[in-house]
């Protein structure tokens, strides 16, 4: 944070009195009339547009949006959600509406790691891997925030740390973790965040790490936040997460002794009640008034930080009339388009109109708004469904039949005899239809936040991988009829469609697809629109996942997987064919970049990924030595315990049928690190190998794909 924002927020704290600065610490604080300061509530919430707060662009969620593989495009997308949050704020202060989701300190992104394809909150993320969730974090924060003379809103990187399911006892779970995988995995997006987009926010989880509550960790706050990645923005508590403390947790014995607790490890505003103990707290001694005054300086440095104490911020001016607009609903018809993973295709894809009389549109999520938006979403005044997508771009050329199918999802408790009273009319209409678009998933009803989901046996998080058994029902029924078949899945996680994909003819993962969905969904099948997207997550094949609440990352994501996936991270197919050549490395100092040629071999205009891992390959480590004082390393490293291969860069470039261009990944300075039992990063001496291409160098990606990894090795 700049020093004049700093010293702006010391003279605003330090003319107040002790009660006034107490107050200035909940996220809803209060109105201070005397030094005409206005009520201010924190909470604001813009995951893939502003949401909560009425008409909004709905951007796909960020899931989806993490399938793109684009950091540039999406901080073009996070600046559009800034905007309208700026837009909304100005317009509702004018009006004395300052209540929740009307402010500009924006609770996101979500950056933990999507390590389980069964949690719930797992749409929130961008994905399994940690490279790719800092880039992308560090994009969004820098979209978010803007780079004026003041931030047009502050992001907030949540939530800290290790935190990724079950939401049924997040409450009082206690994560046990490696420092090994603390180090190499669950936190890299937060230190990005800090160091890189200087985030205004980091927010605290639910849950204990290693017996410490994550809202009050010495070791996680003090630590490594504050101290070895030098933050200085605001820390603010999950929403309740503190009274955890003394209800669940049991750390403390009461309300004061909570709010002690965490106002001495650095957490500077509460979501929840707590600190409206924070003066009982002081009374009886077991916080200072220092405490008091730091965590409200820290707060008001992000006011500051923000313009709302000077009369000269540049985005004052932003109002109704740029919330809604049409350029930002082309960029998320472009989102929802650039998000579609092509998972297989047979060949029947893309459609052809002049060849089709008749299409069968089945399933639950067919005319579903709910897919559209995923959760933590605002509100679109232009939702086109799956359904009116397909309906829009065939007109009246081709008819179009629909059906429900089946219900989206039945529990024990609801009428069990109703289940299957759509397969007759689903069998119906693809038995006079040409092609069958089946249109399944899931909605944040069944897959979401513990609290904020109808999913109450399983609190949000999935029992499986595969869909609702009303569902795999109706998708049986369909196939039997022996219609072509193109499946397109709305999930915001990973489900298990081994059978499907042995019976359909293609399918395409659309995630929950934002307010353009089903116009991007038409204008890929009908060829319109080349699919470039890859899987941000590994889909697994159910059952082969650890306990949910086991947070070893031994056989977890790509980088640890032992099992062959169904479709592995990093997948995606096209219309058109891609090849790589001339892969060079070029070392500079103590700089590594890696060039290589790609050229569209197909016949069509496409995009691709192009994806860069590296794996080390050093033989014998022990004997190599290192390249820091550290001589004895003995058990700090244990072979079986490294990732397979892990990504360290990613490139998107768009080419012409036939057309060349060249990739150039720029490596970050710890590409080249190997993590040790103990946590501690260091650069071991050897040969590490670097495959480039539009896949991970793994055998199953090669099946699906028919093509390998460009490789070379480089000795450090």
């Amino acid at each position: 944070m700049k020093e004049e924002f700093k010293k702006k927020a010391a003279e605003l704290v330090d003319s107040m009195t002790i009660e006034e600065a107490a107050g200035q610490i909940r996220y809803d604080s209060p109105a201070i009339d005397r030094l005409g300061i206005p009520e201010y509530n924190w909470w604001g919430e813009g995951l893939h547009g502003l949401a909560r707060a009425g008409t909004a662009t709905v951007f796909p969620q960020a899931i989806a949006l993490a399938s793109m593989f684009d950091k540039d495009f999406l901080k073009k997308i996070a600046d559009v959600i800034s905007t309208e949050a700026r837009a909304k704020y100005n317009e509702s202060s004018k009006l004395g509406d300052r209540d929740l989701y009307k402010c500009i300190t924006m609770w996101s992104p979500n950056v933990n790691i999507f390590r389980d394809a069964r949690w719930g909150r797992g749409q929130e993320t961008y994905g399994e891997d940690p490279y790719l969730t800092a880039r992308l974090g560090v994009a969004f924060i820098e979209g978010l925030q803007g780079d004026g003379k003041y931030m047009k809103a502050a992001g907030c990187a949540k939530h800290y740390a290790v935190h990724s399911g079950p939401e049924a006892s997040r409450h009082h779970f206690d994560a046990q973790v490696s420092d090994k995988d603390i180090e190499e995995t669950y936190v890299p997006a937060f230190e990005a965040a800090v160091k890189e987009a200087g985030v205004a926010g980091v927010m605290g989880a639910y849950n204990r790490v290693n017996g410490e509550p994550a809202c009050a960790s010495q070791k996680l706050i003090v630590e490594r936040l504050r101290k070895k990645y030098g933050f200085d923005g605001y820390l603010v508590s999950d929403f309740l997460a503190l009274m955890d403390f003394h209800e669940n947790h049991k750390v403390t014995a009461n309300i004061v002794e909570s709010a002690a607790m965490a106002l001495k490890a650095g957490c500077d505003v509460n979501a929840g009640f707590v600190y409206r103990h924070v003066m009982e707290a002081y009374e009886q001694g077991l916080v200072t008034e220092e405490d008091i005054r730091r965590a409200a300086k820290s707060a008001y440095t992000v006011r500051a930080a923000l313009g709302m104490f000077a009369d000269d911020c540049e985005y004052d001016s932003l109002g109704l009339l740029d919330i809604d607009t049409e350029e930002s609903a082309q960029l998320s018809y472009e989102a929802s388009l650039n998000s579609i993973v092509m998972l297989k295709n047979d060949g029947i894809l893309p459609l052809n109109k002049e060849e089709i009389k008749t299409i069968g549109v089945i399933g639950p999520t067919a005319s579903s708004i709910g897919v559209l938006e995923g959760n933590y979403n605002g509100l679109s005044s232009r939702y086109v469904t799956n359904l009116q997508g397909i309906r829009d771009k065939v007109g009246k050329d081709v008819r179009v039949l629909y059906s429900e199918g089946a219900h989206l999802f039945l529990d024990k408790v609801q009428n069990l005899a109703r289940e299957d009273d759509r397969l007759s009319e689903a069998e119906m209409v693809a038995k006079n239809s040409d092609v069958v678009i089946l249109s399944v998933g899931l909605d944040s009803t069944i897959e979401g936040e513990e609290g904020d989901t109808g999913n109450a046996f399983a609190a949000g998080d999935k029992v499986s991988l595969f869909l609702p058994d009303s569902q795999r029902k109706l998708i049986e029924r369909v196939i039997s009829v022996g219609k072509p078949v193109i499946i397109v899945s709305n999930t915001g996680s990973a489900i298990d469609y081994s059978l499907e994909d042995e019976k359909c003819n293609a399918i395409l993962q659309c995630w929950y697809s934002g307010q353009s969905g089903g116009t991007a969904l038409a204008d890929v099948l009908f060829g319109d629109a080349n699919p470039s997207a890859k899987l941000p997550v590994t889909f697994y094949k159910d059952g082969t996942q650890p306990p949910i609440d086991d947070y070893s990352m031994k056989g977890r994501t790509y980088r640890y997987l032992q099992t062959e996936p169904l479709y592995p991270f990093g997948f995606g197919l096209s219309y058109t064919s891609f090849d790589y050549s001339d892969m060079n490395i070029i070392k500079n100092d103590d700089k590594v970049s890696v060039e290589v040629t790609v050229k569209n071999t197909g016949s069509v205009k496409g995009s691709e990924i192009a994806e860069l891992y590296i794996r080390n390959d050093v033989q014998d480590k022990l004997s190599n030595g290192l390249n820091n004082e550290i001589q004895d390393i003995g058990s700090l490293l244990v072979e079986d315990n490294q990732p397979k291969h892990s990504l360290i860069g990613f490139e998107r470039i768009t080419l012409e049928a036939g057309e060349s261009g060249k990739v150039v990944f720029e490596l970050s300075d710890n590409a080249f690190d190997t993590v040790l039992e103990d946590g501690q990063r260091v650069k071991l001496k050897g040969t590490y190998a670097l495959f480039a291409g539009g896949q991970q160098p793994d055998s199953r990606s090669e099946a699906l794909t028919g093509n390998s990894c460009l490789s070379e090795t480089v000795t450090i």
